[in-house]
């Protein structure tokens, strides 16, 4: 008898979260016989697909291309006209398909997946209440997700603020805007409403996009102040008020005054474990969890994406789930699961190699560890750094090309443990230093993929050249 013919149990797992990871963890599941069903009280494909990676880089993509061009002779001078805030919000609705999960929905009805409308919550081991119902399966995989953090500063709460989801569906643009928060969602918005005509002010209790290498943030400090953004770093709000008018006034902690039509709050996000059960299974909110993202004490329950806060990113979420759902059906087929490090049913890739990209202007695309987490985990190393804009491929790409490029290397074998990548259209750079430190390629080895000929890539070998050979 296979899993999915199983009688004992409505389903073999039940999905609570029908965002990107949820679905592919059921996807990979049914792939493997079992019989899989998908829990979402919202639209399924989740917080990507509507109101975060998907809207927002298409709100950052036009003033992008622009000011690309406004870096080339000759396309300079083509630009002309007025740039149309309304074609850019009717292009992000494009992509959000009017926030219509028909298509998302049929899709999951193609895989074999059954979707089961509501708000699901955990009422016992393997049971999955939805409105009055109660659905059994033999595992059950958590996926619903983060929420965001709203600070405790006097009367935002009372201020309506936006969040990221009511920035990246907005119907209008704001003529002044503040916000809150110098991280990733902070500094793209900052850059997409200054694009579509807002004035936008940009608070940040610490340094720009700190978690990160210093050069990176400085350089995106310094690239929205040019595009003339305010940028007020060391600063917090000690009180926000809406008045009658809708005007939002916002005092920090020096006195000052700024006055908006918005204020967007973009500082942070927790796991969504509000009201799923967890306490009646005698599970904390604190879910921690394996390789293969079981949940520690338990050899049915899976957490898996931002709710299990190792690495809140869509793309590293969705690498989780693929390894969640192969364990799962491995388990319950009873076949064996290869869970040693970077085996088919762990993600491994967690702990030392997560790619990350800030789509800024310039650009950010990171991966594993930067020099100073590198040595506060106990790693000797060595960090080489290079201008990007001495390299042919980015001269040609702009006139004035700014950025900048780091290699961090453990002198101990000789492989690359972190790298970071600042320019205009640096995302696609960060692959091959992926690639580079998964598969823990030698430096040696590395002299050996030659990088083709004027593009930005040749910054490995100047990267190289700048660390040499090892003796």
């Amino acid at each position: 008898m296979t899993a999915a013919e199983n009688p004992m149990h409505d389903y073999d797992l039940i999905v609570i979260g029908g965002g990107a990871v949820g679905e592919n963890v059921a996807d990979y599941a049914t792939r493997r016989g079992l019989r899989v069903a998908i829990v979402e009280s919202d639209l399924v494909g989740g917080e990507c697909s509507y109101w975060a990676c998907m809207p927002s880089k298409a709100l950052l993509r036009s003033g992008q291309a622009v000011r690309a061009a406004r870096r080339l002779p000759g396309a300079r001078e083509a630009v002309s006209g007025t740039f149309d805030p309304s074609a850019v919000l009717a292009r992000r609705t494009a992509f959000t398909s009017d926030w219509n999960d028909e298509a998302q929905a049929a899709w999951v009805e193609s895989a074999g997946i059954d979707l089961i409308r509501g708000r699901g919550r955990l009422v016992g081991r393997g049971l999955v209440q939805v409105d009055d119902r109660v659905h059994s399966a033999r595992a059950v995989a958590l996926a619903t997700g983060s929420v965001p953090v709203l600070p405790n500063i006097a009367g935002l709460a009372d201020a309506a603020p936006w969040g990221t989801r009511e920035a990246t569906s907005a119907d209008h643009v704001p003529s002044r805007i503040v916000i809150i928060g110098g991280g990733v969602a902070g500094t793209e918005m900052a850059f997409a409403f200054s694009s579509l005509g807002s004035r936008v002010s940009l608070l940040s209790r610490g340094a720009i996009l700190n978690h990160e290498e210093a050069f990176a943030g400085e350089l995106v400090a310094t690239a929205l102040a040019d595009e003339g953004v305010d940028v007020r770093t060391g600063t917090v709000p000690t009180r926000v008020d809406r008045d009658q008018e809708g005007i939002v006034t916002v005092v920090l902690d020096d006195g000052t005054e700024l006055v908006a039509e918005e204020i967007l709050v973009a500082t942070g996000r927790r796991p969504a474990v509000d009201s799923i059960g967890l306490d009646t299974i005698g599970v904390g909110t604190e879910l921690s969890v394996d390789d293969t993202m079981r949940v520690d004490g338990t050899d049915w329950l899976y957490a898996v994406g931002d709710v299990n806060q190792r690495a809140l990113l869509t793309h590293q979420g969705k690498y989780q789930a693929r390894a969640a759902g192969e364990a799962i059906a491995a388990r319950l087929n009873g076949d064996p699961v290869s869970d040693a490090p970077w085996g088919k049913h762990v993600a491994t890739a967690d702990r030392s190699a997560v790619p990350r990209v800030v789509f800024t202007d310039p650009e950010i695309a990171a991966v594993g560890r930067t020099e100073a987490q590198a040595r506060e985990e106990g790693f000797r190393v060595r960090a080489v750094e290079y201008e990007l804009g001495q390299v042919a491929g980015a001269s040609l790409h702009a006139d004035g090309y700014t950025g900048r490029a780091k290699l961090v290397v453990d002198e101990g074998r000789h492989v690359v443990v972190g790298a970071t990548f600042v320019g205009q259209d640096v995302a696609e750079l960060v692959h091959a230093a992926t690639v580079a430190i998964v598969g823990e390629v030698t430096i040696d080895r590395l002299w050996h993929a030659v990088p083709a000929y004027p593009t930005i890539s040749e910054i490995w070998l100047r990267l190289l050249e700048t660390y040499g050979r090892p003796q």
